[in-house]
């Protein structure tokens, strides 16, 4: 971010000067929308989200079309004896295509809608230059937009900050610091990097996306740089550059870069040579590796000590307690290892919503436990579970597998329009009123003062 910021504008002092781009960058939106090359790719996203709905009409029949299409198509290069390469491409694609109805109706699905949003200005991406979608001086639906929009904006915010108070790899942090002053220090020093991460990340987003607009956009297809062409090849899902016009040059709407990739492709957008990509993605396996690290041992130990060992004492000696804590670990990794192989999400949300449960089950006992003392134990499993459940609840209502099997057991709507991902606010709030209750009610009652009796 600091290389793109001097690149760009001479200092690499990226969150105080990257404001100086949203003027150039709404420039150059308004520019792209009357371009007369990208309203033709809206079109061509769009025939092509209106034939994945045409085929949704018969999915039987559509693919049965599909496969015939596909087998002709090989056997009219094999007798042409085309190049092994188009014969080779073409078998690729019959073969890829879905193999029953099930899975064909859940692909095209997905391939209507990602065309559809593809079939709007700018790749359905709003205006950088406004701060939310919609518009609060538009039409009743726009101004709709603009609400939620800004609620979930608000509601997310609050999620990231909370639960990063309440992320236990972090509070087990400064349990390891020697002394008060040393964990303070840690505090403060963990604060400032916190807070430089959160103000970097809307620089990123302004000067990558200057970046592409200034010299990818427009550019022939014959002249794309080399490192464009080996992520797309790495997973073509999360960049890809398709000339669905047809005019050889670059359009912004033709182009996907992922969020996933934003991070390892900068680098390389910016003009750095190959190895700091290895460089940024060396850097994420090991903040990922040192997070996965505190959190299976707080896991693990807190199973095995808090639980097993304290919960209901048992007869095990530390050599013991050592050992099944590390069996603990073992298991919990492959858990998690095996919940991750499935992808049931996007990082992104995946990550949004540790915040949240960790910002719900945390945070307000630890609150109410260093700032009142009336706060009990029955209060506090209290407040930590129904906090925990709510959030849990309210991101598991909306996943679409659950909801085939188990619709009635999940809320219909989402609640005030917010998002799964921001579950913590409401799942705070609850933990919080439940522990103040339960405290109130186990409290146990003062002591009588004895009064001596006088004959």
């Amino acid at each position: 971010v600091s290389w793109l910021a001097y690149k760009q504008l001479g200092n690499p002092m990226a969150p105080l000067v990257y404001g100086a781009q949203l003027g150039k960058i709404a420039d150059m939106e308004e520019r792209l929308l009357d371009s007369p090359a990208e309203h033709q790719v809206v079109v061509a996203y769009l025939r092509r989200a209106q034939d994945f709905e045409a085929r949704l009409q018969d999915v039987e029949g559509a693919l049965e079309r599909e496969r015939q299409k596909a087998r002709e198509r090989v056997r009219a290069l094999r007798d042409q004896n085309a190049d092994v390469g188009l014969i080779v491409s073409a078998s690729r694609e019959l073969v890829s295509l879905p193999r029953d109805a099930a899975s064909a109706r859940e692909r095209w699905t997905r391939e209507m809608r990602e065309n559809y949003e593809r079939a709007r200005p700018l790749g359905g991406l709003p205006l950088h230059s406004q701060a939310f979608a919609g518009d609060p001086n538009g039409s009743p639906h726009e101004r709709k937009e603009y609400e939620l929009a800004r609620r979930n904006f608000l509601a997310l915010m609050f999620c990231l900050m909370v639960g990063t108070a309440g992320l236990p790899h972090l509070l087990t942090r400064y349990y390891t610091a020697p002394s008060v002053a040393a964990a303070r220090t840690s505090v403060a020093w963990s604060l400032f990097f916190i807070a430089l991460l959160y103000l970097s990340a809307p620089a990123l987003a302004v000067l990558v996306k200057f970046e592409v607009m200034q010299n990818l956009v427009g550019s022939s297809f014959e002249t794309l740089p080399n490192w464009l062409a080996q992520w797309a090849r790495v997973d073509a899902s999360l960049l890809s550059v398709e000339d669905v016009n047809g005019d050889g040059l670059v359009q912004f709407g033709e182009i996907r870069l992922g969020a996933d990739l934003i991070m390892l492709a900068t680098p390389e957008l910016g003009g750095l040579p190959y190895v700091v990509s290895g460089l940024v993605a060396a850097g994420g396996l090991a903040a990922a590796l040192s997070t996965a690290d505190g959190l299976l041992l707080t896991i693990s130990n807190a199973l095995v000590r808090d639980l097993y060992y304290r919960g209901a004492p048992r007869e095990a000696s530390p050599e013991q307690r050592v050992i099944l804590t590390k069996f603990t670990l073992l298991s919990v990794a492959l858990a998690a290892a095996f919940v991750a192989a499935l992808k049931p999400a996007e990082i992104l949300p995946l990550v949004s919503a540790s915040f949240s449960l960790a910002a719900s089950a945390f945070v307000p006992v630890m609150v109410l436990g260093i700032f009142w003392r009336g706060t009990t134990r029955q209060g506090a499993v209290a407040g930590m579970l129904a906090g925990l459940g709510i959030a849990v609840y309210y991101m598991l209502s909306h996943v679409p597998v659950l909801r085939t099997w188990a619709g009635w057991l999940l809320a219909d709507r989402l609640w005030f329009g917010i998002q799964p991902i921001s579950a913590g606010v409401f799942g705070v709030p609850a933990g919080l009123i439940v522990a103040v209750v339960v405290s109130r009610i186990t409290r146990p009652a003062p002591a009588l003062p004895l009064v001596r009796s006088e004959m």
